[in-house]
């Protein structure tokens, strides 16, 4: 079983070859290829590479579809002051099929 753990984004994500992964803010297209370098583990079989931080290593896919996550609303308030302050966020995902580790 070949998978890898690659970082993106501050977040980190184990995947394998066909698997799909929701990914923030990628500056790519629809059906752009995207790469990711920054691959912190690699397993094949019995052999595993482990980085220290990273391994000189690829993981390729696709990006299916990008699309916007739910809205998080944040409602600031201060008691007996009369400040309140409501702001919301939406943040902006990619869906990546990954084709080869």
């Amino acid at each position: 079983m070949k998978y890898a753990v690659f970082s993106s984004g501050g977040k980190q994500y184990l995947v394998s070859e066909g698997d799909t992964v929701l990914i923030e803010k990628l500056n790519t297209k629809k059906d752009g290829p995207v790469e990711f370098d920054k691959v912190l583990l690699s397993v094949n079989d019995k052999k595993v590479d482990l980085g220290k931080p990273y391994i000189n290593h690829k993981i390729k896919g696709s990006v299916i579809e990008t699309i916007k996550n739910s809205k998080i609303k944040v409602y600031k308030y201060k008691a007996k002051t009369g400040y309140h302050k409501a702001l919301g966020h939406r943040q902006q995902l990619a869906k990546v099929k990954i084709e080869k580790v």
